[in-house]
């Protein structure tokens, strides 16, 4: 084992060995190989890093909230500057009231940032701004009450309307309202609110101020629910509402929140002694009008932190995972101002300074501290939406840039053991993340649970040997498995002799592994045994090796698992090894199985020949599968290797296989349709005729070898077998000889057969009849052939008979004779006839044509040529076309056979010679003509007729000649390319 992980580490460092050397680690920190120290920012840079926004205001400032980017401030004249930080330079400057005695108590600025409220300190008015306004608007109802906070709908969308909202004021009542600026057209209302009602009172128990106000639309299990959660808080305590709103609800809609609470229950609270009269309530949302994830509440002993569970179905308390975090200095008089929620930080403003606490374990991360000179610091907020984060002292505006504010938490995780969370938090640092899992691995192994740690490591840049000992020395095979099988899918493919190795160790951990428990624990056997063969059937394992089967061979075999070897061998595709063992155990149907999975020809042709002899039908059927994915004619050693004398089952699946192959395959080997011929004649007699007459009698069709056939055939002596066969090969007497010794039937159907060969079969016929004569001594039967053949005559077979036979026996036959040729005399005398007439009629035709005329006018023209028609020469066809003799014969040439067109040309060149030559004797004065000249003229008149009859046998327009151009193209080939350049 040791060898074998030598080897592995000798091998890794040849894969690195372009990796530097660095000096040697400790045993417990991660190998660092690889890694990259890269810091985006100096390790200087703060998380909160404070800006001084250029800005000095015109009055000393008293207020300051930013939601959405906008941003609201309030100054001593009692005026509001509201600011559009994407749009800094168009600023709204809006006076709140002019009686300069009263004061800006706070500002309420919703999510949106399109929505005030202002809350007057002196004159204890309210009044209403919208985004689209800039004058502020008094709220008349609410004349009289200081309001402390304000509970804002963030599911709220419009500019010119709220939607239902909550305040608090300064003596614990909680009124719901709807306030609208009426710059919408379709208000008319006189007043700002819609409606106002009181829906709770905190201040039963004395007056005291409604610091925190949250109203959350929270998840709920019923479909279509509206769940709500309600937070105020007051110096001292922290109260939670929950509760659902009907669709159908009216206005005030979160009455039915507060109701349960005022009929059964009382409200659920958190009270903390050491109120220092004011408190601060804020929450975390992730995203903007998502629930809140986490909750801050600033109060008198410290900072009460914790987070939300909204699968809890608590009518009282929805929050876990809560403590507190007391202020450094409880006994000081310095008191915090405000408080801020950041993903994993609470910021905490006090009069000179911002501290930085970490949520996660408490300690102060940074403090900021002010300069005297830039005011007194008065408060601290953050943007809702945006996240941004800002702080004011009465002169002075200042912006927090958050950077990289989780840089740190992923620490902060791992030494609370939260795992998980630690590596959310580095997984873009390889470096940290590996101390993460290394970390998680030894908890495990700590613990146990050596599983789940061996998984871990195996993500780890540890050392592999020093992994590897650790679960050999602990004695835990499973895990060093699970270790070393996480390790090989890390592996990239081209890390082939890493990956071996690991295979090859893992393979023999499996093998040891399953030798123990085979005779021990059963059901842990089967288990692992399972695991086993998921684990070679893997792609990877499979593909690594392909290239190493010898080696799997081996190990597997020196553990004497010959299961597993022939599992590992049909991964492989190893079937020739495979179906040789199955054979060796004569596990012949197991072997066949196998053989049907790859379909491989060169695997059937190697083993049917055994199959073949042990089961014969199974593997047939098998054959018969693969259809022409065989060749019959390589599977013919299989067919022959089988005692005939015996084994009639293999015959017969021999003989059902070629009847497959020919039948169904339309074979045509000869090798394979004489095989089965010979099976036929030997086993199978009543099928072999059969066979015979479905290949026909056409010599040249048949499949067979005929003579090997005649030979098998009468080596059996199947006569009537031979009589086709010698049929087929055209010797007809040779088969009606032996056909007369089976049966004269059969004879005569074969006497028939030479169709074109009248004197042949005469002669067949004669054997037959002399046969009967001679042999059956049967002269009635010998007289009934000369009705069943028109070729025989009774003198043909009258030599036949014996002398002794009397007229009797055949005196109707010679009477039939005579009857017969008298019919044919009158049948030719009528013929006669018809001939005389014919011909008669034909001479009358002729006269007529030659007396029938066509009349020509000047105006006509060429069919051809369409030039006028008496111009030359010319024919007229009785269709009524017209031709000059030469566009005729321009027409008809193409048309001509060979030999035709040279007997036009010879025909145009004499009658041309003829033309040119000179009389040999000239007209006497009578105007008669000497013998030469009416000579010289019948043989001008015979050339023109000889000619004409080739030329203007047929009209070319509607006669044979334009019907055999039916399939002639418009165009001719040579001519299409021009043709189509012509139409461009």
């Amino acid at each position: 084992m040791a060898s074998l992980l030598e080897q592995y580490e000798q091998a890794t460092a040849r894969a690195a060995s372009s990796v530097p050397v660095r000096a040697n680690k400790t045993s417990n920190e991660p190998i660092s190989s690889g890694f990259v120290t890269a810091r985006l920012e100096p390790e200087e840079v703060r998380i909160f890093n404070k800006q001084r926004v250029n800005f000095k205001p015109e009055k000393p400032i008293t207020m300051l909230t930013v939601n959405n980017n906008i941003l609201v401030m309030a100054m001593t004249n009692n005026k509001l500057l509201r600011i559009d930080l994407e749009h800094p330079d168009q600023p709204d400057d809006i006076d709140v009231t002019k009686n300069s005695d009263d004061q800006v108590h706070k500002i309420f600025l919703d999510p949106n940032g399109r929505h005030l409220v202002v809350s007057m300190k002196t004159s204890q008015d309210v009044f209403y701004l919208s985004k689209n306004s800039k004058k502020a608007k008094p709220i008349q109802k609410m004349k009289g009450y200081l309001i402390d906070s304000v509970g804002w709908n963030k599911a709220n969308s419009s500019d010119n309307q709220t939607g239902e909202i909550l305040m608090g004021t300064s003596r614990g009542l909680i009124f719901e309202t709807e306030l609208q600026s009426g710059e919408d057209s379709r208000f008319f209302l006189q007043s700002v609110e819609q409606y106002w009602k009181q829906v709770f009172d905190l201040g039963k128990d004395g007056p005291v101020s409604v610091t925190g106000l949250e109203v959350e639309r929270i998840p709920s299990t019923v479909h279509n629910e509206r769940r709500y959660f309600i937070m105020a808080t007051t110096p001292g305590r922290m109260y939670q509402f929950i509760g659902t709103i009907p669709s159908s609800a009216e206005s005030p809609v979160f009455q039915h929140v507060f109701q349960n609470y005022e009929d059964t229950l009382a409200p659920s609270f958190l009270e903390l002694p050491g109120s220092f009269g004011y408190s601060d309530l804020v929450f975390f949302h992730p995203k903007f009008r998502s629930p809140p994830k986490t909750f801050a509440w600033m109060t008198g002993p410290g900072v009460y932190y914790g987070s939300f569970d909204y699968t809890l179905q608590s009518k009282d308390n929805i929050t876990k995972n809560a403590s507190l975090l007391p202020l450094e200095d409880s006994e000081s008089s310095v008191k915090p101002l405000a408080v801020i929620l950041t993903e994993f930080h609470i910021l905490l403003l006090f009069p000179d300074r911002l501290r930085v606490m970490c949520a996660l374990n408490e300690q102060l991360v940074d403090e900021d501290v002010y300069q005297p000179r830039f005011g007194k610091l008065l408060g601290v907020c953050k943007d809702r939406i945006k996240g941004t984060i800002w702080s004011y002292t009465n002169q002075s505006v200042f912006k927090y840039k958050v950077t990289r504010e989780s840089r740190d938490v992923w620490r902060m995780y791992l030494d609370k053991g939260e795992f998980d969370l630690a590596k959310e938090y580095c997984k873009d640092n390889r470096a940290n993340l590996d101390q993460v899992l290394t970390k998680q691995a030894q908890f495990f192994f700590e613990n146990g649970n050596f599983e789940k740690s061996a998984m871990y490591f195996a993500l780890t840049e540890r050392s592999f040997e020093e992994i590897a000992l650790k679960f050999i020395g602990s004695k835990q095979t499973d895990a060093l498995k699970s270790f070393l099988e996480k390790k090989l899918s890390s592996f990239k493919s081209q890390d082939k002799t890493q990956m071996t190795m690991l295979i090859t160790w893992l393979i023999e951990l499996y093998l040891n592994q399953l030798g123990e428990l085979k005779d021990t624990n059963q059901d842990r056997y089967n288990e692992v045994h399972e695991y086993f063969q998921k684990f070679l059937a893997q792609s990877r394992v499979m593909d690594c090796l392909s290239n190493n089967k010898t080696t799997v061979y081996d190990l597997i075999a020196s553990h004497g698992d010959i299961e597993d070897m022939v599992f590992f061998a049909m991964l492989m595709q190893d079937y020739d090894r495979v179906v040789s063992h199955h054979i060796q155990h004569n596990d012949y149907k197991s072997a066949l199985d196998v053989l049907n999975k790859p379909q491989d020809d060169q695997l059937f042709y190697k083993f049917s020949p055994v199959l073949m002899q042990h089961i014969p039908k199974a593997l047939v059927d098998a054959w018969i599968l693969m259809k022409k994915k065989l060749d019959p004619k390589k599977l013919i050693p299989s067919l022959v290797q089988y005692d005939h004398s015996v084994q009639t089952n293999q015959t017969n699946e021999a003989i059902r296989y070629l009847e497959f192959c020919i039948v169904e395959l339309v074979n045509q080997e000869p090798a394979i349709h004489n095989y089965l011929l010979s099976l036929y004649a030997k086993y199978q007699p009543n099928q072999l005729m059969n066979y015979l007459s479905r290949q026909g009698d056409i010599s040249e069709n048949v499949p067979y070898d005929l003579k090997y056939a005649l030979r098998l055939c009468a080596e059996h002596s199947h006569k009537r077998a031979c009589v086709h066969i010698y049929t087929t090969m055209g010797l007809y007497e040779e088969a009606v000889e032996l056909a007369l010794e089976v049966d004269v039937d059969l004879a005569k159907l074969n006497a028939n057969k030479p169709e074109d060969d009248e004197e042949l079969k005469k002669k067949l016929w004669l054997r037959i009849a002399r046969h009967v004569v001679e042999k059956e001594n049967n002269i009635k039967r010998a007289m009934e052939f000369l009705q069943e053949s028109e070729l025989l005559k009774i003198e043909d077979i009258l030599p036949f008979f014996p002398d002794f036979v009397t007229i009797d026996h055949f005196k109707e036959a010679i009477c039939n004779s005579l009857a017969e040729y008298n019919q044919h005399i009158e049948t030719l005398k009528q013929e006669m006839e018809d001939a005389t007439e014919s011909a008669r009629s034909i001479r009358s035709d002729i006269q007529e044509m030659r007396n029938k005329y066509g009349i020509v006018g000047p105006q006509q023209k060429c069919s051809t040529c369409s030039f006028p028609l008496l111009s030359r020469t010319f024919y007229l066809f009785p269709c009524q076309h017209m031709f000059h003799s030469d566009c005729l014969i321009a027409e008809v040439l193409p048309n001509l056979s060979e030999s035709k067109k040279s007997k036009v040309e010879e025909l145009q060149r004499r009658l041309v010679t003829f033309a040119t030559q000179p009389a040999t004797s000239s007209a006497n004065l009578s105007g008669g003509s000497t013998p030469d000249v009416v000579s010289r003229r019948d043989l001008h008149d015979q050339l023109r007729n000889e000619l004409d009859d080739i030329i203007a046998a047929d009209c070319v327009n509607c006669g044979e000649i334009m019907i055999r151009s039916i399939n002639k193209p418009f165009i001719e080939p040579s001519e299409y390319e021009s043709a189509i350049n012509s139409w461009l």
